[in-house]
């Protein structure tokens, strides 16, 4: 019994040592953890911006788990375990950082800012399809006087952004440029044509035509009166700087220009339209830029009634053998009130018949509404440009004021037969949307593009000729039909173009042959310069119709033929150039894969 009394006391001796050592290790380790515990204490009662986790902290915290784990392991026996707590919520996004003593500092939850949806819009539209001459050897299409593509797209690369194909509309891209082609000797006829043909750059066995229109120009002094609506858009969406600022600091740059005998309206709309200048001498220049600088954006666009609102005016400040116009300014859709596309047309169409016509300046990005703009410029006999700076806007409005403004030549149609004995295929760059039956071209009822003062129109065919070896198109199985004998089989093509003067109805023809003989070994600036930029058009839209040609090609090309470059428009373009090679390379670089 003695024996069995002794183990039981050093039992019991051995219980009371290890409960001792296990209350010492429960202890903090040393003072500074203890100071370190009570600071942690102190600080959770304060509003923190951080909160610093001490490793040493973590590695004690540790160490009590494992203990109170192996502890709960000795009693498995003798207690049932309670479940798990749930797991906690997921945390929101934290990002950590480094101290300098290697611990990770929280940072605050970053609030990630979506960006609005783009809810730009372009018509779709497909390249012209290579013709053979044999089927169809005549072309028919309407002019277009239009930049608002390339200026746009100017905006998009600046900004880093690969253009969708369908903002990329050729014959706007060659339009934003002068040629310097010849213009009338006389007002006899309003506007002189002029052809010019040489080797196409991507490939020499094919050719290209390039058929340039240069209207009469006029001092700014001896326009007509005026009657200028400007009809503005101030809802919400025109808040940012590249919008209404913008918008505002353009049309100030117009105004200085006008007369005595002009008139001036302000429109704008936004939930609502409302008048905020009624019709004003153009002379009163500090009171119509006072009315532009009051204005604010806020509200929806209610585009519909602001268009309404603007024709009423238009109508009460009429100016017989003058020019009476509207000019709408917007960054995209009209949300509310008259929204239907046809609806606006209808209302436009029926305006420009009664002798107001209207012209469309877009601004900003995100919401543009491209496709709604050009078309309503086109159904009311105006123009459309974008406008993306402020160069872009003295260009517009003050350079180019008389051709904005003065409409010299309506309803302007070119129509191009080409001889099936020279030419086997020929392919029109651009103007797709400008496309005419062959019908069309002699019926004067059929609306056409309308060219202004001073403006230039130049187009360009790739022709295909004959024996070059070149074609495009597969052979026929039951072969061509021989071209028919006669005295123009000597001719490339026939060219004839027909137009309107601004008060008639109907339309006079002007035509010219076009000769094999005309072809230059030695092209000249304008024509090497406007091919460049067919080419860089192509190449946005995915490069299928140059052959071999690239960036580089491109960039040579124009480089070569920039010429006298007043405005330094060209040098831009070879910038946009290189901009744009670099960012397709970008979009198209593959990232490496490790061991290939």
């Amino acid at each position: 019994m003695q024996r069995h009394l002794h183990r039981t006391l050093l039992f019991c001796a051995t219980l009371i040592a290890l409960t001792a050592l296990y209350g010492c290790k429960s202890a903090p380790e040393n003072t500074a953890d203890a100071a370190a515990e009570t600071d942690v204490i102190q600080d959770s009662s304060a509003t923190l911006d951080r909160v610093e986790v001490s490793g040493t902290r973590i590695r004690r915290e540790d160490a009590q788990r494992g203990m109170q784990a192996a502890s709960a392991q000795k009693n498995v026996g003798y207690a049932r375990l309670a479940p798990p707590p749930p797991p906690p919520p997921a945390p929101a996004s934290i990002a950590y950082e480094a101290n300098a003593t290697g611990a990770y500092l929280s940072i605050a939850p970053v609030a990630v800012q979506q960006q609005p949806a783009n809810t730009e819009k372009y018509a779709a539209r497909t390249d012209n399809p290579v013709h053979r001459t044999s089927e169809q050897p005549v072309s028919t299409f309407s002019v277009d006087v239009d930049t608002g593509s390339y200026s746009n797209v100017r905006r998009m690369l600046r900004d880093g952004m690969r253009p969708p194909a369908d903002s990329v509309r050729a014959e706007e891209f060659i339009n934003y440029f002068s040629y310097q082609h010849p213009a009338p000797t006389t007002r006899d006829v309003p506007f002189r044509v002029t052809t010019e043909l040489t080797a196409a750059p991507w490939d020499s066995r094919r050719q290209l035509l390039m058929v340039g229109i240069k209207g009469y120009d006029v001092a700014k002094a001896t326009l007509p009166p005026s009657n200028l609506v400007f009809l503005l858009d101030t809802s919400g969406s025109m808040e940012s700087p590249d919008k209404l600022p913008l918008l505002k600091q353009a049309f100030s740059m117009l105004v200085p220009q006008l007369r005595a005998q002009d008139r001036v309206s302000i429109v704008v709309y936004a939930g609502s339209a409302g008048l905020v200048l009624s019709p004003t001498p153009g002379d009163r220049h500090e009171e119509i830029l006072a009315a532009l600088d009051q204005l604010q954006a806020g509200g929806s666009t209610n585009g519909g009634d602001g268009i309404q609102l603007a024709y009423a005016m238009a109508r009460q400040s009429f100016i017989k053998n003058g020019v009476n116009r509207v000019i709408l300014a917007t960054d995209g859709d009209f949300n509310v009130g008259t929204v239907s596309q046809e609806a606006l047309e209808t209302l436009v169409g029926d305006q420009r018949k009664s002798g107001i016509a209207l012209t469309t300046l877009g601004f900003g990005q995100g919401n543009y509404n491209d496709a709604m703009a050009e078309r309503l410029a086109d159904v009311g006999d105006g123009n459309h440009a974008y406008i993306d700076t402020p160069q872009e806007a003295r260009k517009v409005l003050v350079e180019e004021m008389q051709a904005t403004l003065l409409t010299i030549a309506r309803d302007v149609k070119i129509q191009v037969e080409f001889n099936p004995a020279q030419v086997s295929e020929y392919r029109l760059i651009g103007y797709e949307n400008r496309i005419l039956q062959r019908e069309d071209f002699a019926n004067d009822k059929v609306d056409a593009g309308d060219i202004g003062a001073g403006h230039e129109v130049t187009a360009l065919y790739e022709i295909t000729p004959v024996g070059s070896g070149a074609d495009r198109l597969p052979a026929l199985r039951y072969g061509d039909k021989p071209a028919a004998a006669g005295n123009s089989t000597n001719e490339l093509a026939h060219l004839r173009l027909r137009y309107k003067l601004p008060t008639q109805q109907a339309s006079k023809l002007i035509e010219t042959p076009i000769l094999p003989s005309s072809l230059s070994t030695r092209p000249s600036e304008s024509i090497r310069f406007a091919s460049a930029v067919a080419a860089y058009a192509d190449l946005l839209r995915g490069g299928t119709n140059i052959g071999t040609w690239s960036w580089n090609d491109v960039g040579n090309a124009a480089r070569n033929a920039q010429g006298d470059d007043r405005y330094g428009l060209r040098k831009e373009f070879v910038a946009l150039v290189t901009q744009a090679r670099q960012l397709v390379a970008a979009e198209n670089r593959t990232p490496a894969i490790a061991g290939e």
